[in-house]
Parts: structure tokens; C-alpha cells; sequence
């Protein structure tokens, strides 16, 4: 389903939304991300008034699609919508929910349950670091499939990711940078209390006043879960690399960043 019929549906709806939506015909899936259920969810989301216009794709992956769009007071907006149909990642997705005591019971076959369950753990993991000064989009609604978030960039175009942008910054800069990332990844354990588990070159942003943010963290666990551990020691490894061998700086031993973060995880676990 194309985006002004979407747009046109919104706008019938919103006029006798259960009068005028009867017909399952409308939303036939043409772009996937836009059947019926998902349709009905922006329906929603738009009566509620936190989307009042959706308006082209800012990117696009294996589970989900991010679309440019506007609240009611024209201030623009980044929305996710995970995909229903989608079964290629249900394994990926499954480590980082078992164990996790936020979503305990969950079935594994059930995959809309999980793209569900996945579409609030990224809100909740949103929230948890927004509150705790990690540099993160603003989380502002999420119901269903459909992420509703703060847009990160300047006319209409989203800020590039690190993998993007570092062959255009000085070697001090990058330095300035890799601090920033390292700084970003401690809020995340020591007071958000999560590990990112995807901490890479292509979920960090750098706005253009050399800033950071931090972005796609539907994988983040808590620092309770089973697996923790190995998950910083990935994100520390992967940052590093990066830096080092991508970006050509030298840096420390992983493993002495490792120590400076890993205590955190210790400390929860002696409730202090």
C-alpha cells in the first residue's frame, strides 16, 4: 500500500474511522511493511495524535523499516515499523529475549507475539537510557509494530552513521569521537543499566556539531541476563576494532575498557 493512500485512509478515519474502514480489500499488503494490522496501528496512532503525517523512508533492514513523519505541531519524527510478515531474524531476535525477565513466557513460534514484544523492548530500552542522559531519540509512543521516536537529522535527512561519516573527520576529531562512544557505552551499563549488544560504527550517529547519538537499541539487555557479559565484551571488541583498524587510531587494550565497564555489571548483581 502506497503512503498517500495510507495518508488518505488516515484522513477518512479519522472522520468515521469505523464507518469507513470496513473493507479488508483497502490493505492489501504492496509495500510489506503496510498490511492491514499496521495500517489500523497508524490509524490509531494518528487519532491519539502523536503522527499526523508519514511522508517517505529514511532506511530500511531485514526487520524493520524507519519512515519520516510529523506530529500535529509539525515537528518531525522517525517511525519504526517492524515487520509482521518477517521470519528471517526470529533467531537473532530470540537470544536476546530468553532470558530476559521482561519478557518471560513468550513462545518462540508465536512470530507476532515477538515482533511485538521486540517493538516494545526497543520503547522500553529507549526510555531506560533517555532517562539516564544516554544520547539517544527521544521515545515518544509505541503501540504494536510501530515505534514512534524523536527524528535525528536536518532537512528531512537523517545524521550519517559513524561508519559514514569518519573518513571525512581529522584524526582529532575521531579521537573526540571514540571518547564520545566510550562514554556513551558506560551511561549504557553503569546507569541505564543495559548492555547494547550491537554497539558498532552502524548504530551511532555523529550529528554535525561532532556529537554523538546512539541509535537501533531493540537488542539491549539488561545487565541481569545470562549472556551480559558477553555481549559488553562483543561491544568493546567492535568498538575497537573499528577505531583501530577502520579509522587508524591508536587506542588501549580492549580489555582495559572492558574493566572500566564490566564492574557495573557486578555491582547490580550485589544489589548495590
Amino acid at each position: 500500500m502506497k503512503l498517500d493512500e495510507i495518508e488518505r485512509l488516515v484522513k477518512e478515519a479519522t472522520k468515521d474511522w469505523e464507518e469507513r474502514i470496513k473493507d479488508r480489500d483497502l490493505f492489501e499488503v504492496v509495500d510489506e511493511v503496510f498490511d492491514y494490522s499496521t495500517v489500523m496501528t497508524i490509524i490509531e496512532l494518528y487519532r491519539r495524535s502523536i503522527i499526523r503525517k508519514i511522508s517517505g523512508v529514511i532506511s530500511s533492514g531485514k526487520e524493520s523499516k524507519v519512515y519520516f513523519g510529523y506530529d500535529k505541531s509539525g515537528n518531525p519524527l522517525a517511525i519504526k515499523i517492524y515487520l509482521i510478515s518477517s521470519a528471517e531474524f526470529r533467531k537473532s531476535i530470540y537470544k536476546y529475549i530468553i532470558g530476559d525477565p521482561r519478557f518471560e513466557g513468550l513462545k518462540p513460534k508465536d512470530m507476532r507475539s515477538l515482533i511485538l514484544a521486540w517493538a516494545r523492548k526497543e520503547f522500553k530500552n529507549l526510555v531506560r537510557m533517555y532517562e539516564s542522559g544516554v544520547k539517544v531519540p527521544k521515545p515518544i509512543a509505541c503501540l504494536n509494530n510501530v515505534l514512534v521516536m524523536e527524528f535525528l537529522g536536518e532537512d528531512r535527512a537523517r545524521y550519517p552513521l559513524l561508519v559514514e561519516a569518519y573518513r571525512e573527520l581529522t584524526e582529532n576529531e575521531l579521537y573526540t569521537i571514540y571518547e564520545l562512544v566510550v562514554g556513551e557505552l558506560e551511561k549504557i551499563v553503569c546507569k541505564a543499566k543495559l548492555v547494547h549488544g550491537d554497539y558498532s560504527e552502524y548504530n551511532i550517529m555523529v550529528k554535525s556539531d561532532l556529537e554523538i547519538a546512539v541509535i537501533d537499541v531493540s537488542q539491549a539487555v539488561d545487565i541481569n541476563h545470562p549472556n551480559a557479559y558477553e555481549f559488553l565484551k562483543r561491544d568493546v571488541e567492535n568498538i575497537h576494532r573499528f577505531f583501530t583498524k577502520e579509522a587508524g587510531l591508536t587506542l588501549e587494550n580492549p580489555e582495559k575498557l572492558l574493566e572500566r565497564v564490566a564492574p557495573c555489571l557486578e555491582r547490580k548483581k550485589e544489589g548495590l
